[in-house]
C-alpha cells in the first residue's frame, strides 16, 4: 500500500482533473511570469458576497444536536464544527439510503475540497437543521452543498460544500460511483433548485 502522502498527492491530481483548470498553474505561479492562475468552475472564487439560501433550496434535511463543547470562547459554535456537520449530514443520509456502507463497502468517499460561508451565529443549545443537495456529479466525484439552519429559520446561518472523490477501499484509487450511490445523487441533483 502506498504512503499516506503519495495517496494524498494522487487524490489532488485526480481532483485537479475533475475540476478542469482549477489547479492548472498560470503564468503568475512561482517560477512563471505574467498573467494569473486560472481557476476552474468549481474552484472559482465568487466576485460578490454569497447570500444565504432559503430553506426551499434544499430537498433533504437532517437534524443535528449542538453540544456544549461546540461553542468557543466567543459564545457561538466554532467554525471547524460546521465542516463536521457537513460530513455528518451527508454521510448519515447516504447510509440511511443504502448508498454507503462505511464498515464493509467496497467504495469509500474522500473529501478533497471544502468551503463554508457564515451568515449568522449558531450556538449550544440550538438545534441545527442541515439541508442537503448535489450541485454536480462526475464519474467518481460528487459536489455536495449543505445549508445549516437554526431550527425553523427560513434562511441559512451558514452554507458551503464539499467534494467527495469515491475510491476503491483496497486500492484507494478512484472508481465510478456505485449504482445505489448514483441513484441517491441523481435524486438530490434533480430536486435541487439553488
Amino acid at each position: 500500500m502506498a504512503s499516506g502522502i503519495s495517496l494524498y498527492k494522487s487524490f489532488l491530481l485526480h481532483c485537479s482533473k475533475i475540476r478542469g483548470a482549477c489547479l492548472t498553474p498560470g503564468p503568475n505561479t512561482p517560477g512563471r511570469q505574467g498573467g494569473r492562475r486560472r481557476l476552474g468552475r468549481i474552484g472559482r472564487m465568487s466576485a460578490s458576497r454569497p447570500t444565504p439560501q432559503a430553506r426551499g433550496s434544499y430537498p433533504v434535511f437532517r437534524t443535528i444536536t449542538t453540544r456544549w463543547m461546540d461553542n468557543d470562547l466567543y459564545g457561538h459554535v466554532n467554525n471547524v464544527v460546521y465542516y463536521s456537520w457537513f460530513d455528518t449530514a451527508v454521510n448519515a443520509y447516504l447510509i440511511e439510503q443504502g448508498a454507503l456502507d462505511i464498515h464493509h463497502g467496497a467504495t469509500v468517499g474522500f473529501v478533497v475540497e471544502t468551503q463554508c460561508n457564515y451568515f449568522a451565529p449558531l450556538a449550544f443549545p440550538q438545534t441545527v437543521e442541515a439541508g442537503i443537495r448535489v450541485a454536480e456529479a462526475g464519474r467518481s466525484s460528487v459536489r455536495y452543498e449543505v445549508g445549516l439552519f437554526a431550527a425553523g429559520a427560513p434562511q441559512a446561518a451558514a452554507q458551503g460544500h464539499f467534494v467527495h472523490v469515491y475510491v476503491d477501499r483496497a486500492t484507494q484509487r478512484p472508481v465510478p460511483l456505485p449504482d445505489a450511490l448514483r441513484r441517491v445523487v441523481q435524486a438530490l441533483t434533480s430536486s435541487s433548485s439553488p
